[in-house]
């Protein structure tokens, strides 16, 4: 791993996704946007599975939200190294989601900790 480093994923996430997840949280409207913890899964996806990957923490995440997103939308999720602390086994990386035509919905940065994901970290700060 190094600094500048990144991985992105699409997905559309549709209506019965939407719907799906409001029966989970009991919430009997679904409107018309997609709720933002779908957003913020694909995050948590990339840092769990791509970069850094399995065995990854996640000890923070902060995300601003830029507008809607809506069912049917290709979304891209994006996620690169912007610091690696190798003393305390951690990285900062910034977060972003679009649509398909570009437009930002959401950004942010998140902070992991790589001590139990078996990767060997070198100072970058």
């Amino acid at each position: 791993m190094k600094l500048g480093d990144a991985t992105q994923v699409s997905r559309v996430i549709s209506v019965e996704d939407v719907n799906e997840y409001a029966s989970l949280i009991q919430q009997t409207e679904t409107g018309e946007q997609v709720p933002e913890p779908l957003i913020g899964a694909m995050f948590s996806y990339l840092l769990g599975m791509r970069l850094p990957g399995q065995g990854t923490n996640y000890l923070k995440q902060e995300t601003t939200f830029h507008r809607v997103a809506h069912p049917g939308e290709t979304l891209t999720a994006r996620v690169e190294i912007t610091r690696i602390r190798a003393e305390k086994h951690l990285v900062d990386l910034s977060t972003t989601c679009t649509n398909e035509t570009g437009q930002l919905i959401a950004n942010g940065r998140a902070l992991v900790s790589v001590r139990d994901a078996g990767i060997e970290l070198t100072a970058h700060d």
